[in-house]
């Protein structure tokens, strides 16, 4: 098996699995990859036909990302996307659920490239605010406080550029539909 082979093989298992590939061995139409935490796993052809580009090793590992989704609320309703002006000021309205998960609003700048830094400059009234880095974005977290249904704020200032993102909350009871 070519090394393009390999290549496409080990692309395929880094976005199904979301980890960073050390070593790699073909064998007919299937090829072992071992992973950094030194589990290997065995791939067949009909599970790889999603990379449809050959990705080329540059190290020993390749940075991969994932979106950590784990503790989602149910109910979370945000922007997609937001790319703030350096300087300017944009509103985020967010709808959740208080089943006990966080909802997230998605900021990034230009290239795109997440923000050096996120500081909360207004604090929620009811709930807590984490601002965080996941992959090419910066994500702004809210967790309501437990039990609580009803409206709260909070305001983060976005560095480099001083953008500013003003989120109203809308906090439903567990279990709502809106």
């Amino acid at each position: 098996m070519t090394d393009n082979r390999v290549a496409h093989y080990a692309c395929v298992l880094r976005r199904l699995a979301g980890t960073a590939i050390s070593s790699r061995r073909a064998t007919g139409t299937a090829v072992f990859l071992q992973r950094s935490a030194g589990t290997a796993v065995f791939v067949t052809g009909l599970a790889l036909a999603g990379c449809s580009k050959t990705e080329v090793f540059t190290g020993p590992t390749l940075r991969v990302y994932a979106a950590d989704l784990a503790g989602a609320a149910k109910l979370c309703d945000a922007p997609k996307l937001i790319q703030p002006v350096a300087g300017g000021g944009a509103e985020a309205p967010l709808i959740v659920a208080n089943d006990g998960g966080w909802c997230g609003i998605r900021v990034h700048r230009e290239g795109p490239k997440p923000f050096d830094a996120g500081l909360l400059t207004t604090r929620p009234n009811h709930g807590t605010v984490l601002i965080h880095e996941v992959g090419d974005d910066t994500r702004i977290d809210y967790t309501p406080d437990r039990g609580f249904a009803g409206n709260d704020a909070f305001v983060v200032k976005l560095i480099p550029g001083n953008a500013t993102i003003e989120v109203g909350v809308t906090v439903t009871p567990p279990g709502s539909k809106t």
